[in-house]
Order: structure tokens, then C-alpha cells, then sequence
């Protein structure tokens, strides 16, 4: 079951059929650990109602959240942080991060720099090298339960993180940092292992890079990230998490504007951006 974020209130989709919950607010409906029971019940209730309803969603992420993020938490994210840190000396760093207990965490963006579906995302005017990172989100109650995920593009500047690792928060936020959507994916179970996320990036209308993999190659799981992140921070309106990328475009590649970024995850859907 899917919920959607729309100026005319919230809406389900069920079974493909959509029902308008104009009287439930975004924020309170995703900080319910009964999200999903919740859901299903009003669409028992609910008229039917057209899928155009969704075609202007929102970013589903609620007004008084916090959108945080994990970081080489797959293989290919580690390599890729070596390469880009080796000239400053930081990549040992990214290889003892793989392989300690304590992963990366860090704050990404407060909901006013998130763009949702169809958004425009900024590349920093002081970076020269820019890349999308595709990855799944995790959507947390107030109490850590994991109620259900979304898709999420990290941007991110290679080149300021590249200079100095201490760098991170200038590589990472700012400006249409981020984007989240098109929905959240409400589910009681685990995703499948096998579940793929794509990455696709068009150029005047050519494909310029092309990737997938599958989150089995995460190496930590979603309750292990959440754990962490709840560890001395309390969110009482819930938090989103990104849960790291396993797929980095090779050196030289980088974002230009104009270029379209389509991040889409098997079950859940594509969250399409536009670089600004």
C-alpha cells in the first residue's frame, strides 16, 4: 500500500485505486507506528477517487521532520569515497568507517531544501564534481518503528568532500540538497533482499549513465542505521533515513544542469528530478 503527500491532503493507493483522505494531515498519519492498519481502514471507507490526484504530489516528508543519512554503508560507496579522498590523505578513513561497528550518520536536510517528484535538485556553484546518489529511505515514527520507505536522491559534491573529509556537511547540505518520492511504500515486513534500485541519467535525451543493484548488498540493515541515529536523539515527530548508495558514477562523470536524474526502487516506484 502506497500514501501520497498532495496539497489536497493525503491520499492511498490501494490495489490501484486511489482514495483522498482530506481530513488526515501528513504529519501526524506518517508519526503513527498504525500507519499501515490505518490506511487500509480509511480505504474501506473512502470513495474512489481519480490517479490524477497524485500527479502533483509533494515531498512525503512531514513538516516538522528531519531528513538524516547513512553513509558507506555498501562496497562500491566505499571505493568510491577512497578515490575521490586519496589526494587529502582520508581514505583510510572510509575503509575503517566499512568495517567498524559505528556507520556514518549525519544530518542531510531540513524538509524546506527537499524537493519531491518531478523537483528541481541544485548542484553547488562552488563544486566541480556532482553526483546523485540513489537510495532507499526509511520513514521512522517517533518511536523507531520503521513504517515504510520511500526513494531518495542524496546529492552530494564529490569535490568538497574529496578536499577534506571534514568537509562533509558543505558537500552534502544546502540549497535543493535532496529530493524524496513519489510516495511512501507502507509495509509491516522487511523489503525482499532482492529488491533492485536503478539509477538513470539523461542528457539531452541520451542516456549518460545507467546502474542498479540490489539492497541485499547493503551491509548493514535498516534497524542497525535506525538504532544508531536514535542513540541520544530523540525525533517526536518522526525522521526520514536515507540508508546510503551502492551505485557512484565513475571519475570523470558529473552532473551538469538541465540533466534529468531517475532513481526508481522495484515496489515502490521512480522519483524523477531535474538538475537546476
Amino acid at each position: 500500500m502506497k500514501i501520497y503527500n498532495t496539497r489536497k491532503g493525503l491520499v492511498i493507493e490501494k490495489d490501484n485505486t486511489f482514495y483522498l483522505a482530506e481530513n488526515e494531515q501528513w504529519d501526524t498519519f506518517i508519526n503513527n507506528d498504525n500507519a499501515l492498519q490505518c490506511a487500509i481502514a480509511l480505504s474501506n471507507e473512502l470513495p474512489a477517487t481519480d490517479a490524477s490526484v497524485v500527479q502533483d504530489a509533494l515531498a512525503p516528508i512531514g513538516s516538522h521532520q528531519e531528513l538524516w543519512a547513512c553513509g558507506v554503508t555498501y562496497y562500491r560507496s566505499m571505493v568510491g569515497r577512497q578515490e575521490e579522498s586519496k589526494a587529502a590523505g582520508g581514505a583510510d578513513f572510509y575503509g575503517k568507517v566499512y568495517e567498524a561497528e559505528r556507520p556514518e550518520c549525519f544530518f542531510k536536510s531540513n524538509p524546506f531544501r527537499v524537493s519531491g517528484n518531478n523537483g528541481k535538485v541544485r548542484i553547488r556553484k562552488d563544486s566541480t564534481w556532482d553526483v546523485p546518489e540513489p537510495e532507499l529511505t526509511l520513514v521512522v515514527t517517533s518511536s523507531g518503528k520503521i513504517i515504510g520507505y520511500t526513494i531518495g536522491n542524496d546529492m552530494s559534491s564529490r569535490s568538497i568532500e574529496g578536499e577534506n573529509p571534514l568537509y562533509l556537511p558543505q558537500a552534502k547540505t544546502y540549497d535543493g540538497c535532496a529530493a524524496l518520492g513519489p510516495c511512501v511504500y507502507l509495509t509491516d515486513a522487511p523489503l525482499d533482499q532482492q529488491t533492485q534500485i536503478h539509477l538513470t541519467i539523461h542528457r539531452n535525451n541520451a542516456v549518460v549513465f545507467q546502474g542498479s543493484i540490489a539492497i541485499s548488498q547493503m551491509k548493514r540493515t535498516p534497524k542497525e542505521l535506525v538504532s544508531f541515529i536514535f542513540r541520544e536523539s530523540s525525533f517526536p515527530h518522526g525522521c526520514m533515513i536515507m540508508t546510503g548508495t551502492g551505485i557512484v558514477p565513475d571519475h570523470p562523470f558529473t552532473l551538469q544542469a538541465g540533466d534529468q536524474i531517475t532513481i526508481a526502487i522495484d515496489g515502490i516506484g521512480a522519483l524523477v528530478n531535474t538538475v537546476q
